[in-house]
């Protein structure tokens, strides 16, 4: 057995493979074919190009397939998703208007506490100093008396209202300067100082007080106070407007009699006039405004009927006077009797 488990051809004298004669004739191999294994997926490497990855290397990149047509556009869902956008934008705005109104509301209810500890509201306005010997007539502060949604209007109105004397402040100084350069224009430079010292006072309690207390209560009677005072008072501008000689306005007709006798007077007066002018405008557009205000508030003239009746007969006055002729009518009666 040991015969066999022995190479014979292990020494290279007995080896026939090994002899010069077959070495001579056996043929010199091509490069590459010493190592190409016959059972291997591979081929041989030509001796002058680098071996090419195995398939398992990192370097090989995943195969991407580029699509060859555009997916479609989904724009049906578009207009849903805007509209939702919307839909919670519009929500957080009412969520936002809500939480200001709430603290307005809080805000108003300690202001009206703490007006309340302090022996209730002093009048504020007209401001003037405290060693005036007259003191303010009226309670005013818009951001405490005035719902959050009808601020701005009341805001408006009063600026109108100053504008309104300004203008009749101007219109007095042109008046003046009329009357410096022709002598004869007296009258209208008197009547413009009535007019400012008459039309001033008049305007604020007679037309923004009462917007301001409809605002404030919700008044239907305030509400047609101010419509006919208000109506009244675009007349009176229109015709300051016009500005017709002897009036006491510094109109167009005045402004144009004015620049034929001085030029710089005229010019004054014409920019008095277009004050005017402004003036009439602004006050159609809010009456506009107001009363378009007036009829979302659900008031009319049936409630105001009811309010100047309630507020007639709780007046103290009015029951004082009722009473006593109630009781002189009794009087008189009783003595025709006996």
């Amino acid at each position: 057995m040991s015969d066999f488990d022995s190479n014979p051809f292990a020494d290279p004298e007995n080896n026939p493979f090994q002899d010069p004669s077959v070495t001579q004739v056996r043929p010199t191999a091509p490069p590459g074919l010493e190592e190409y294994n016959p059972f291997s997926d591979g081929k041989p490497t030509p001796p002058n190009m680098a071996p090419k990855p195995a398939p398992n290397s990192n370097t090989t990149q995943p195969a991407i397939m580029n699509p060859t047509e555009e997916p479609p556009a989904y724009t049906a869902l578009q207009p849903r998703g805007q509209e939702q956008t919307r839909a919670a934008a519009e929500l957080l705005r009412r969520q936002e208007e809500l939480e200001r109104k709430a603290a307005e509301l809080d805000r108003r209810e300690r202001e009206m506490q703490s007006l309340s500890a302090s022996g209730g509201r002093k009048n504020n306005w007209p401001p003037l100093p405290e060693k005036f010997p007259v003191g303010p007539c009226f309670y005013q502060d818009i951001t405490v008396d005035i719902p959050v949604e009808f601020q701005k209007t009341v805001k408006i109105m009063y600026y109108l209202w100053m504008f309104h004397a300004g203008t009749l402040l101007a219109n007095m100084v042109g008046c003046l300067a009329w009357f410096c350069v022709d002598a004869s224009h007296g009258v209208d430079f008197g009547l413009s100082i009535l007019w400012f010292l008459l039309f001033t006072p008049c305007s604020f309690v007679c037309w923004y007080r009462p917007i301001y207390g409809a605002f404030r209560s919700d008044s239907s009677f305030r509400f047609f106070i101010f419509f006919f005072v208000y109506i009244c008072q675009f007349g009176v501008y229109v015709l300051q407007c016009i500005g017709i000689s002897g009036w006491g306005a510094s109109g167009w007709i005045s402004a144009l009699m004015g620049l034929n006798t001085s030029i710089p007077v005229g010019i004054i007066m014409i920019l008095i006039a277009g004050l005017f002018t402004a003036l009439a405008v602004m006050s159609l557009i809010m009456f506009k405004k107001v009363h378009g205000m007036y009829r979302t508030t659900g008031a009319s003239f049936e409630k105001a009927q009811q309010e100047f009746a309630t507020g007639v007969m709780a007046n103290k006055t009015v029951q004082t006077a009722a009473a006593n002729a109630a009781t002189r009518a009794a009087t008189t009666g009783f003595k025709e009797q006996i």
